[in-house]
C-alpha cells in the first residue's frame, strides 16, 4: 500500500508540474527537426527499399508519368533536389530521389570498392527494380552526374534519359586521372588527393567539424568569406576545413534550417560513406576500360551554373563539342549566368525550367 501512495505521489507531482519533464537529447531534438523537414514539403514520402544488396532510403512523389531518378553529389542528400521534386511531380512525372550508398540513412558498406561506378550504378537500376518500371530519364549532380551516364553506359536498355549537372563526361581519360593529378599538384593541396590520403584523415577532419565543412562549400561564387587560417599550399599544413575562409553569413539561397538539415544528416551517417567515392577515381577508370569506344545513345542534356568551377570556364559551345563527341543525341548546354556549383539550388527555377524543357520533348 505504501508503494502505491509513493507511485501515486510521483505522478501527481509529474502531472501537477512541480517535477518537470527531461529535456530532449540533442538526437531526439534533431530527429524532430529533421521529422519537420521532411513533413514540410508536401506529397513527398519516404521509404525504405532493397537495392543491390544494400538497405537504401528514398523520397517519392507523384504517381504518374514517366519516371526521373535524381542523383545527389557530394556533400550533398535527397535534400538538394527540394526544389525539383514538387515542380516535376505537378508537370506529371513520377519523381524518385534517393539518399545515395553512403548517405543518410542508407546502408553504407565498410569496403572501399562497395563505391565504385559499377556498385552505383548497380544501385540506380537496383531503385527501378524496387519501384516497378522498366526504364527511367536519370539526372545527377556533382557525383551524382557520372553516376548517372554510367548507368546509362552500363545499363542502355533501362534508361530513356540522361541529364549531368556540373560534372560533364567527354568520354573515358586515357590515363590514369589520378597519376594527372598527382602530377598536377605535387606535394600542394588538393581535395581530391587529400580524400585518397590514407588514414581515414578526410573523413576525421570532417567528421569533427560538419557545420565548419557544409557551411564553408555551401556558398555562391559572390559570397564574403573570412580569409582562411590556413594559406600554406603545402598538404602537410593541414586539412581543408582551415583553408576555406569561413563564410559572412549563409547565401540566400540557403537558410539556416537549411543548413541545420544537412548538418544533421552528415552527423548522422558520417563523410567517410561520401569520402569513399573519391577512393574510387582510379578503380572507376579500371573497371570502365571496357566502354572506352562506348557512347551514349539516349538523349541528352548538360546543365550547370555558369561560373561553377568544375567547368572551369568553359564556354556553353566548348561543352556541346567535347559532350557531343560521346553523346550522339546531345539536346543542348545550359549554362545558368552568374550560378555556381550548387546549381539547383542557387537557381531553383531556371533548372526546372530546363528540365522540364528537356524532359517534356523526349
Amino acid at each position: 500500500m505504501q508503494r502505491k501512495w509513493v507511485i501515486l505521489g510521483i505522478f501527481g507531482l509529474l502531472s501537477s508540474g512541480c517535477i518537470e519533464p527531461a529535456a530532449p537529447t540533442e538526437s531526439e531534438r534533431q530527429k524532430e527537426e529533421t521529422t519537420m523537414v521532411e513533413e514540410s514539403l508536401e506529397g513527398v514520402a519516404f521509404r525504405f527499399i532493397e537495392t543491390n544488396g544494400i538497405r537504401m532510403r528514398i523520397a517519392e512523389a507523384g504517381t504518374d508519368g514517366p519516371l526521373v531518378l535524381f542523383a545527389h553529389g557530394w556533400p550533398e542528400s535527397w535534400y538538394s533536389w527540394r526544389h525539383q521534386i514538387p515542380a516535376l511531380a505537378a508537370a506529371g512525372y513520377r519523381v524518385v530521389v534517393p539518399e545515395m550508398r553512403g548517405y543518410g540513412q542508407t546502408d553504407a558498406p565498410e569496403s572501399v570498392e562497395a563505391y565504385d561506378v559499377v556498385e552505383l550504378a548497380a544501385d540506380m537500376v537496383g531503385i527501378l527494380d524496387a519501384v516497378g518500371v522498366d526504364k527511367a530519364i536519370i539526372v545527377g549532380h556533382d557525383w551524382g552526374a557520372p553516376v548517372a551516364t554510367n548507368s546509362v553506359l552500363l545499363h542502355p536498355t533501362r534508361f530513356s534519359g540522361l541529364v549531368m549537372m556540373s560534372v560533364p563526361y567527354g568520354g573515358r581519360a586515357e590515363n590514369s586521372p589520378m597519376d594527372a593529378m598527382r602530377r598536377n599538384f605535387g606535394d600542394n593541396f588538393f581535395y581530391i588527393l587529400y580524400h585518397n590520403e590514407s588514414g581515414g584523415v578526410a573523413e576525421s577532419e570532417y567528421d569533427s567539424d560538419p557545420r565548419g565543412l557544409l557551411s564553408r562549400l555551401y556558398l555562391s561564387p559572390d559570397s564574403p568569406r573570412e580569409d582562411p587560417t590556413v594559406v600554406d599550399p603545402k598538404r602537410v599544413a593541414g586539412g581543408w576545413i582551415p583553408r576555406l575562409g569561413a563564410p559572412k553569413g549563409l547565401p540566400a539561397w540557403l537558410t539556416e534550417a537549411d543548413l541545420d538539415y544537412y548538418v544533421a544528416q552528415f552527423e548522422q551517417s558520417g563523410f567517410r560513406g561520401g569520402v569513399n567515392y573519391y577512393r574510387n577515381i582510379e578503380r572507376n577508370w579500371e573497371v570502365t576500360a571496357h566502354l572506352a569506344d562506348t557512347g551514349i545513345q539516349v538523349p541528352t542534356l548538360f546543365l550547370a551554373g555558369e561560373r561553377d568551377m568544375v567547368i572551369a570556364g568553359a564556354s556553353a559551345a566548348n561543352l556541346q563539342s567535347r559532350i557531343g563527341q560521346v553523346a550522339s543525341d546531345l539536346r543542348g548546354v545550359v549554362l545558368i549566368p552568374g550560378i555556381g556549383h550548387w546549381v539547383q539550388q542557387e537557381a531553383p527555377d531556371e533548372t526546372n525550367h530546363a528540365l522540364l524543357d528537356f524532359l517534356d520533348n523526349l
